[in-house]
């Protein structure tokens, strides 16, 4: 134990007020013995740090800082340099703020399009997730100052988080689930770490002893402090014994209390807490900051990183005839509400108050394009408008090119909601119709945080898929329409051809008690490939406005070696992409996986070797006999492309291991073909190893404090006003523009009721709660 001195000298009521927070973002000191309060705030894609009044759903303000492209932008971008470049400017701000742990950055796997928070997360893959999450922690904390990856873990939906029940196969979690978070300790080593509010597996997470001891901390040798998300206790003492060191945010001493008694008690042993103070002690030591220290922000030098950060990470879907880039006098009319008013960003915690902020109309007004008319098109919120209609069928009609913009609105994608679909509003929908009927040369450009439906992509020239870019992504978009740079990001999740295609469509999300992840290891581009599933736009698929040809592949030994020229007439970056196919396996598993990329900077005509190193772990699939990842022997397919669909280059090798006993194709059909879309429940819970539990609430059951607002609307006449009159509220705060509001309001809809007087501070106490329940029971 390093601090055994500071320790002997605590009360115990000392040791136990270090375990939760002072306030919303500090942790407590305890000045007699020198011990300072430490800040943490949430940061993934920019620092907030809120001046005032704190909340968690980024309702108050927060100080002016750089607003960079969310990590479901900057994933497009496949860079890692870039990623560890915009974690240390964002780290750079924390730590002028006096931020010592910055919340950040979020690596949940996108297992479904729909959540409503996968703007913050980087793929659906695990191992660019990780690779691309690693660097950016690195970046953060190169400050001296801590990252804090998250939501651990499997915090795949927003709807009913704080207590759904995530039901995953231990093959899938090792696999799918947790691997980025093994290679960013593994390769980062972060300093805390943030639990998610859902349970795994009937466990929740923050108190999940096979997550927290057996996995993050004994396997993978984490040696940092665990915090809650922020309300995310459940039982703090189990939280304790599973590695929790600080629970988030303050509960003015109510769950400190708790843990004097259960020491009292014999309930807990003081070793344990001991054990959580000097983790935490250890934590303040590596991140405490000097107050006399100055540190200086450069803010102009910082937005125009956040704009080549965005250039970088926008995709090209789609540049018929070369439409694209324009050229100079070009006749363009720009339509559509988010050129005026950019939506660059999420909402929730993550909301961002920009230092600056681009708009695109303003940067096309000023390029060298003759931008013959500015229309609205339609309603940002939805809702028909004849007049903003026929103003930009007219306004198209008069120019040679149109630029439509177009996109999910700022009520669409939020934490704490999960998106309905995946569609654009039907607004924008009947607004692309009508424009495409008066002018052939239309370029889309799209806004939003992930896959769309796009049924118009073949009746448009040019499609440029911004995602979320931050304050710089007006100036990015244009330098890129115009040519000034040539777009290089590619997609880092799978665009379905409509939502029905997704493979946990029929599961996703989990309504009432469960969420069943029956389709297992097939989520993304695994699925699409292995089922042979026409999709729209593929994994890590993206245009430039040069070519690349791929030459001489050679293997020696696990390293991969290739050629790759810029053969096209203009300066550009190439994503290449390493896969590894098994040949003729006896188990299921995906067809092909991702194991390598490098994003390559090339001159017109200049050819560069470029090696990829390899690892036995990336042959290896995760057996639960043993408890480890082993090999299948026999020979493998390493696939050098420029996506998941266009392999350019191939080479077979053999690798040494075993001949599986396990997950055998004969013993899983369904699996074996991938036919996950309808997975029958003895399969699974064969996979599973138990059966299942049930995935609906018991609504005989009387409410206890672990239930939720949701589930009183199916009691008595009090319960059902109390989850309508909230219902009204959401609905009449979305129908007046205010979406924001109106997620958040529908945020307390899936509370659970022991969060009331924590999150008040005891303010409503816990009688009172339990005196209310007792009446919704009647």
């Amino acid at each position: 134990m390093k601090h055994k001195n500071i320790i002997k000298q605590m009360t115990l009521e000392e040791k136990a007020s270090l375990m939760s927070g002072h306030n919303f973002w500090n942790t407590k000191a305890i000045e007699r013995l020198g011990i300072p309060s430490i800040m943490l705030t949430d940061g993934p894609h920019g620092l907030r740090k809120q001046g005032g009044k704190a909340d968690h759903l980024g309702l108050n303000k927060s100080l002016p800082a750089t607003c960079y492209p969310t990590a479901a932008t900057l994933a497009n971008s496949w860079d890692r340099t870039l990623v560890n470049n915009v974690g240390q400017d964002i780290g750079k701000e924390a730590r002028s703020e006096k931020v010592s742990v910055l919340l950040g950055p979020g690596l949940n796997i996108k297992r479904n399009p729909l959540c409503g928070r996968n703007f913050e997360y980087f793929s659906e893959d695990p191992f660019l997730t990780g690779e691309l999450a690693s660097e950016m922690v690195k970046g953060i904390q190169s400050n001296g100052i801590s990252a804090c990856p998250k939501h651990y873990a499997v915090n795949s939906q927003e709807h009913m988080r704080m207590t759904i029940d995530e039901i995953v196969d231990e093959r899938s979690l090792r696999e799918i689930y947790l691997s980025g978070f093994e290679k960013v300790v593994k390769k980062s080593n972060p300093h805390t770490m943030m639990s998610s509010y859902n349970k795994v597996n009937g466990e929740y997470a923050n108190e999940n002893q096979h997550l927290a001891n057996d996995i993050l901390y004994s396997e993978w040798g984490f040696d940092g402090v665990v915090v809650t998300d922020w309300g995310g206790n459940n039982d703090r003492i189990a939280g304790l014994k599973a590695h929790n060191q600080l629970e988030m945010p303050s509960t003015n001493g109510i769950t400190d209390k708790e843990i004097v008694d259960a020491i009292h008690e014999g309930e807990l042993d003081e070793s344990i807490l001991d054990d959580a103070v000097d983790q935490l002690l250890s934590l303040i030591e590596k991140v405490r900051l000097d107050d006399k220290e100055s540190v200086q922000v450069d803010y102009v030098e910082h937005h125009n990183k956040a704009i080549d950060a965005a250039r970088q990470s926008m995709v090209l879907l789609k540049n018929e005839d070369n439409i694209l880039p324009l050229k100079s006098g070009t006749k363009v009319a720009v339509i559509g509400d988010f050129a005026q008013k950019p939506r660059y960003q999420g909402a929730g915690s993550s909301l961002i108050n920009p230092y600056n902020l681009s708009n695109p109309l303003k940067s096309l007004e000023d390029s060298f394009l003759n931008i013959v008319g500015y229309a609205q098109g339609f309603k940002r919120m939805g809702g028909k408008s004849s007049n903003l209609l026929k103003e930009a069928t007219s306004l198209a009609e008069s120019a040679e090119t149109v630029i439509l913009f177009i996109g999910l609105d700022e009520s669409k994608e939020a934490e704490g909601v999960d998106r309905e679909d995946l569609k654009l509003p039907q607004n924008q929908l009947d607004l692309v119709e009508s424009v495409i009927q008066v002018n052939k040369n239309v370029i889309v450009v799209l806004v939003g945080g992930g896959a769309l439906e796009l049924p118009f992509a073949d009746h448009v020239q040019g499609i440029l898929h911004t995602y979320l870019s931050g304050q710089g992504g007006g100036e990015a978009v244009v330098d890129l329409l115009i040519g000034k740079h040539n777009p290089s990001g590619k997609l880092s999740e799978t665009f379905p051809i409509q939502y029905s295609d997704v493979p946990s469509s029929d599961y996703y999300p989990g309504d009432q008690a469960t969420s069943e992840h029956k389709e297992g290891l097939f989520i993304g581009y695994r699925y699409f490939e292995t089922a042979n599933l026409p999709v729209h736009f593929p994994f890590g698929y993206g245009l430039s406005y040069t070519t690349f040809e791929y030459n001489n592949i050679r293997i020696d030994g696990l390293t991969v070696s290739f050629d790759l020229t810029n053969t096209g007439e203009m300066a550009g970056a190439e994503i290449a992409q390493l896969y590894i196919e098994k040949v003729d396996s006896k188990i299921f598993r995906a067809k092909r996986e991702l194991k390598g990329f490098d994003k390559v900077y090339l001159d017109p005509g200049e050819t560069k070797r470029i090696t990829i190193e390899l690892t036995k772990r990336d042959f290896s699939y995760y057996n639960t006999v043993i408890n480890d990842w082993e090999i299948e022997t026999g020979n493998y397919k390493i696939q050098i492309g420029s996506s998941i669909q266009e392999i350019h280059l191939e080479e077979i090798i053999n690798m040494d291991g075993v001949v599986s006993a396990l997950y055998l194709k004969n013993e899983f059909p369904n699996y074996a073909s991938a036919s996950v879309k309808a997975i029958p429940d003895e399969e699974f819970e064969r996979i599973l190893g138990r059966k299942l539990p049930p995935k609906n609430w018991d609504l005989d059951k009387e409410l206890e404090m672990n239930d939720t607002i949701n589930q009183a609307q199916y009691k008595n006449w009090l319960g059902k006003t109390l989850y309508n009159f909230i219902i009204l509220f959401h609905v009449f705060f979305k129908k007046v523009g205010k979406p924001l509001t109106a997620n958040n309001v529908y945020f307390v809809i899936n509370m659970p009721f022991r969060q009331i007087d924590r999150f008040s501070g005891g303010r409503v106490s816990k009688k009172t709660v339990e005196l209310f329940l007792s009446w919704i029971n009647r």
